[in-house]
């Protein structure tokens, strides 16, 4: 089954009918196309019901995420389909963290490859719960605090009809930042079994891969130790000081092999599963969705979670 989100940001439907039949030439494909937020979801628990072998996730992450979902909404087994990415999205990190092209075409032509050949990789997830809902997988990063409002922001943009960019976050951030987020009083605290509890943090990032997105072709890598073969790592900050924040920010975008450190700054590296509590409702994102605010997400480590075509 291929799931193909025809809102999908940086490709036309004339490139995606080309892409359709491309693989239809090689596949016995059923062509499923996404109609409402969750739809991906509907489609990837249909075809693990029905016994596909392979969903194709012709999307962004957005749509890869939903895939996810649906094929794990009984949990992982090594019977269910594998999943193939093809990124036609603004950012494609799960893609991309793969090691998948970002051009669609050289993706199409390496998955095609791999499933000529059968081949395929297993991967760790994670997954977050909060108290009244359903748990749900991410396959990258998930957010709490000020990263999660700016794809807030950044969604309510898009919906009064602004294009999906690098420079479309770069300039919600700056904004929010300066005069929307609150940067004096912190409402978070990390809690880790085994550990004791650490409190004032304004946002966190959990990631699952290295790096934690991109700013177009930059990495952003708080945590460049995260690994799909390993647990969940968080980069923590206690500070939304302008210059300990640029510099955070700076830090990140140059290659490293070490956490991004400093006497404000909390990092967790490979753990199995993380709470984050908040005195007030805090906004939440997972892969780039914003999904709300709460008050606690628990984040699992699932490793071997799902067989992607690679």
């Amino acid at each position: 089954m291929l799931i193909t989100n025809p809102k999908a940001t940086s490709t036309s439907r004339r490139s995606r009918d080309l892409l359709v039949r491309a693989l239809s030439g090689d596949l016995d494909l059923v062509v499923a196309e996404t109609a409402r937020r969750g739809h991906a979801t509907e489609l990837a628990r249909r075809a693990a019901e029905e016994g596909f072998s392979t969903v194709i996730a012709l999307g962004g992450d957005g749509t890869v995420n939903e895939a996810v979902n649906g094929l794990l909404a009984e949990g992982p087994s090594p019977d269910l389909p594998a999943l193939a990415v093809l990124p036609i999205g603004s950012a494609n990190v799960f893609a991309r963290a793969l090691g998948l092209p970002s051009d669609v075409i050289a993706a199409t032509r390496m998955v095609l490859r791999a499933l000529r050949a059968g081949r395929h990789r297993t991967v760790g997830l994670g997954t977050a719960v909060h108290p009244g809902g359903t748990e749900r997988y991410f396959t990258f990063c998930a957010g709490v605090g000020f990263d999660a409002e700016v794809v807030r922001e950044v969604e309510r943009r898009r919906g009064a009809g602004a294009k999906a960019d690098p420079s479309l976050y770069v300039r919600t951030a700056v904004r929010h930042f300066f005069s929307g987020t609150d940067r004096r009083s912190p409402a978070l605290t990390l809690e880790v079994p085994g550990r004791p509890p650490k409190e004032g943090l304004f946002l966190a990032f959990i990631s699952n891969t290295a790096p934690w997105t991109f700013l177009g072709p930059l990495p952003v890598n708080p945590s460049p130790k995260a690994n799909f073969s390993r647990g969940l790592d968080l980069f923590g900050m206690r500070t939304l000081g302008t210059a300990p924040t640029l510099g955070a920010l700076a830090r990140m975008l140059v290659p490293r092999t070490v956490p991004v450190q400093g006497p404000d700054l909390l990092n967790v590296h490979d753990a199995a599963e993380i709470t984050l509590r908040a005195e007030r409702p805090v906004a939440f994102q997972l892969d780039g969705d914003y999904l709300g605010a709460q008050q606690s997400i628990t984040f699992r480590s699932v490793p071997k979670a799902i067989r992607i075509v690679i």
